[in-house]
Order: structure tokens, then C-alpha cells, then sequence
């Protein structure tokens, strides 16, 4: 489901190698074109089974990350590119990954970001990445605000959902699951920092709204977007006690996102209206069709 997709169908164990082994190549330990390390090290280094290590692996597959091929091993394929129009010191306009423009907009002095999404977890991964940069002193911003849009719970969302049982409600409760895990680790890893004093000030406002997310949305300090319609796929995702379904799912992974920036005294170029525009529409929903969870369900951080 989306890059930022888990299936927890395992457990603990399961969701805490995956978490791990996507991190790593979301920052590119394991960058595009390079094998992952054999599946007897990773479950010796990450202390557990052959068999978990062999079903993050195939969870892997399906999502699009890497390809496996008997006596080849794994190979990375696919991390998560951004078409962008804006050169950076040390890189030029074209294909550049989500995870050093994330990294860029941690430098500042004063970090917001407004999103949405229709899950936590890519968001959850980079979140956890600028918290260690931050507790290692690479950077230290002054403050953090964080505003985040999800679908209602309660909608009826095409996705996922099981291809042959429109009614099979497993996928709409793992999908409930997985984003109330990884909003709840993001809003503690956030948290973490100011209780630490790493940082002066944390807001964090997660929000419901009822509307099926159909692209992702990244505003960054108020002057770059980062947007990407969703690709709806079939795909085969495990439940819980191993059954396998073919479900129609979304895979923010496949899809091109773009990034903009906001020219500061070229209001009226596209990009900045791009820009604009999209911070104006996440306004008005949050304004006029977002509530705050049910008391308890998700932490929040004023």
C-alpha cells in the first residue's frame, strides 16, 4: 500500500525488520542496483527467524522495492524518486530521491511540514532518519510543526481492498492498523525530541478529513511541494495466519513525484504558484473538512 505501506501480518518481528530494511534504503545503505545482504546475515543481525527475514522479503517484492531471483539473491530496484526543476548545491534539476530533499528542509532553523497522505509510514521512516541526525548534532533546528491530513477511518476507500470479496474487511482494519502504528511512532519520535531538549519547540496536529487521498502531498517551510498521484495496482499481500489475497492497492512507490519551489520574487512563475496553490487547498481542508481523532486513539503533541 503505498511506499509508506507495511503489512503487519506477522508481528512485531515482521514489522520491525521491514521498517528496518526499507529505512535502509529509503537513506540508500542499500542503494538502487545493489543486492541486499544474504537472508542467513540479515536474520543473524537482526535476531530473528530465517522465515521472518524470508517474509519481509517477499513483502518486499510485491511492493516493488527489489527482485529476488533463486541463488541471485536480492537486488534493489526502485527507491522513491522526485522529478525536480531545482538544482541544489552538489546536485542538479532532474531525478533526485524524497530522503536528501527531507534532509534539506531539516536544516532550517524552523521545520514545517504539512501533509497528505494516505498512510504514515514513509513519513514515519523519515521522521526516525532526522531524529538521529538530530540526536548525532548534524543539524539542529530550533523548532518543528507538523500538520497531517488521513482519511477518515470510517470511509469506504477503494483501496485497499480484496479483488475477489469487495466486502473481506481484513485489508481496511490492517491498513487502520498499520497507519495508527506509525502515526503513533512519529508523533513519539517528534515528542522524544523536546522532552530530551533536542529541540526548543514540537507541534505536531494530526487531523481526519473524508476524502480518499487519489495523490501525496509534501509542503515543506512553507516553500517547496512535493506531489504524486497514487498508481492503483494488483498485487498479492499476506494476511494474518498466512493467507495470501490479490488485492487492488496503491503503491505511492511506482508513481513520479514532482517537486516544486517557490521562486521568492517570482510570485507569479508557475512553480510558485504550483506551490501556492497547493498550500491554499491543504488550508482550506484543513479548515473546512478535518477533525481531530477520537480522544486517546492517536498522541498528539501541542
Amino acid at each position: 500500500m503505498d511506499d509508506e505501506h507495511t503489512g503487519d501480518g506477522g508481528g512485531r518481528e515482521f514489522g520491525r525488520v521491514l521498517k528496518t530494511l526499507r529505512s535502509r534504503m529509503l537513506d540508500e545503505t542499500y542503494p538502487v542496483n545493489t543486492f541486499l545482504p544474504p537472508q542467513r546475515e540479515l536474520a543473524e543481525e537482526l535476531d530473528v527467524s530465517r522465515d521472518t527475514v524470508r517474509r519481509v522479503v517477499r513483502e518486499l517484492t510485491s511492493e516493488g522495492w527489489i527482485s529476488t531471483r533463486q541463488g541471485s539473491g536480492s537486488k534493489v530496484i526502485k527507491t522513491q524518486r522526485i522529478e525536480s526543476s531545482a538544482a541544489r548545491a552538489g546536485r542538479s534539476p532532474g531525478r533526485v530521491a524524497l530522503a536528501p530533499l527531507i534532509s534539506e528542509a531539516f536544516e532550517r532553523p524552523e521545520v514545517t511540514l504539512d501533509v497528505f497522505t494516505l498512510t504514515s509510514e514513509s513519513l514515519d521512516a523519515h521522521i526516525r532518519l532526522q531524529s538521529e541526525r538530530i540526536r548525532e548534532k548534524e543539524i539542529a533546528p530550533e523548532s518543528i510543526a507538523l500538520r497531517m491530513l488521513l482519511p477518515d477511518p470510517s470511509l469506504d476507500l477503494p483501496y485497499p481492498r480484496n479483488r475477489d470479496d469487495r466486502d473481506d474487511p481484513r485489508l481496511r482494519e490492517r491498513l487502520r492498523a498499520i497507519t495508527d502504528s506509525h502515526t503513533e511512532s512519529l508523533v513519539r519520535s517528534l515528542r522524544d525530541l523536546r522532552t530530551e531538549e533536542l529541540v526548543a519547540e514540537v507541534q505536531v496536529d494530526i487531523r481526519h478529513t473524508p476524502l480518499t487521498p487519489a495523490f501525496k502531498l509534501y509542503l515543506l517551510n512553507g516553500v517547496e511541494a512535493l506531489h504524486g498521484m497514487y498508481d492503483i495496482i494488483e498485487r498479492p499481500i499476506e494476511l494474518d495466519g498466512g493467507e495470501v489475497v490479490t488485492a487492488l492497492d496503491v503503491l505511492g512507490l511506482g508513481a513520479t513525484l514532482t517537486h516544486h519551489v517557490a521562486a521568492p520574487n517570482a510570485s507569479a512563475a508557475s512553480e510558485s504558484v504550483f506551490v501556492h496553490s497547493m498550500q491554499a487547498w491543504f488550508d482550506s481542508v484543513w479548515r473546512h473538512l478535518s477533525h481531530r481523532p477520537a480522544s486517546g486513539s492517536i498522541p498528539a503533541t501541542d
